[in-house]
């Protein structure tokens, strides 16, 4: 057994620069300026109830391509993760690669959202910010980025309105909700989702937050608060340290019957592999989508699994399907270092090469 080794001049030294790093780091948090919501310029060009579409400005000395993207985010949480900060921003690559982007923010729904349903997001509200680009941009086709719920959304809106989409990128998207070892699933599946919708009318944005939490509580709920001291002493990594607390507890309720209908039919039922989903007048089949299709997934991703990706591939009609691997996780796909330096060109140049 080897002893413990501890020299008393070693100890004091690390007991001092533990105490440093916390005096400064409480004079940079006592300092930091109020933390902003996405760095990239951009412009309200449509509203509807509390749906916003916003259009990035963009970059002086680019010229933007003819055909437009629309970014479709997740429900859950807000789509700022996608332009987090000046030199860890999707859409900031997206615009230096020519894209014109536009993007769907949906909100905060509230008591009179509750009867909301996927018909109302995708048939409604996100169908006539397809017809707005449109016809703005005079096109009869646009491009469509969906992430991770935005995904499974754009895969069924281009199912049902094939003719409006042109090119069609996918980012840690799941088809298949039932593979192996996903516990986010296994827990949904489990759920009685009609009595926690009939009692609580919205699903509040806080429980769910939790729930994604607790799938890795060791690194996001406490490893992450231990490391944040060795970061104290930087101004500006602790400006992005908040704003990354700031997004992870900025979760939306989720409008009771699109959330009801959203659990049952994937997570319960896995309709995007045994079919069945029905939105509106439409049943969903995914070999309606013909247009090229870019799927872009995470190795390490603990809440789309590889598998739950890459079962798109035998399910689309298309015969132009790409995929691309990412070695990270499922905000690192976002946000690392590496992602700016190869994921988001990689879609760019795949939108240039076909529009």
């Amino acid at each position: 057994m080897i002893p413990i080794d501890i020299r008393p001049d070693k100890l004091t030294q690390e007991m001092m620069d533990y105490t440093r790093k916390l005096g400064k780091g409480m004079e940079n948090l006592l300092n930091a300026d109020k933390i902003d919501s996405g760095v990239s310029p951009k412009q309200a060009v449509y509203k509807e109830d509390k749906l916003v579409l916003y259009r990035y400005d963009t970059p002086e000395g680019i010229t933007p391509r003819p055909v437009p993207l629309l970014v479709v985010y997740a429900l859950v949480n807000r789509p700022y993760m996608t332009d987090i900060q000046e030199d860890r921003s999707t859409i900031k690559g997206l615009l230096k690669t020519g894209q014109d982007v536009y993007l769907v923010d949906w909100g905060y729904p509230d008591g009179a959202d509750r009867c909301l349903t996927l018909d109302d997001y995708l048939n409604g509200y996100l169908d006539r910010c397809v017809d707005y680009i449109c016809e703005a941009h005079g096109l009869e086709q646009i491009n469509i980025l969906g992430i991770c719920q935005g995904g499974v959304f754009s895969l069924m809106y281009t199912s049902m309105h094939q003719d409006k989409v042109k090119n069609l990128v996918t980012m840690v998207t799941p088809v298949d909700f039932q593979t192996p070892g996903n516990l986010l699933s296994s827990w949904v599946q489990a759920m009685d989702i009609d009595l926690a919708v009939d009692t609580m009318g919205n699903v509040p944005g806080e429980l769910l937050n939790w729930t994604f939490l607790s799938l890795k509580p060791f690194a996001l709920a406490g490893q992450k608060y231990v490391n944040m001291v060795d970061v104290l002493e930087d101004a500006d990594k602790v400006k992005n340290f908040l704003r990354m607390e700031k997004w992870i507890f900025d979760s939306p309720d989720q409008a009771g019957e699109t959330f009801r209908q959203f659990s049952k039919d994937f997570y319960q039922k896995n309709g995007l592999i045994n079919g069945g989903v029905v939105i509106g007048e439409y049943e969903i089949n995914l070999k309606n989508l013909t247009c090229p299709l870019l799927n872009v997934y995470a190795l390490q991703d603990h809440l789309v699994p590889p598998a739950a990706s890459r079962a798109m591939k035998d399910l689309v009609g298309s015969t132009d399907y790409t995929e691309n691997a990412f070695p990270g996780g499922h905000i690192g796909i976002y946000v690392s270092g590496k992602a700016q330096k190869e994921v988001t060109p990689a879609i760019g140049k795949w939108l240039n090469d076909r529009s």
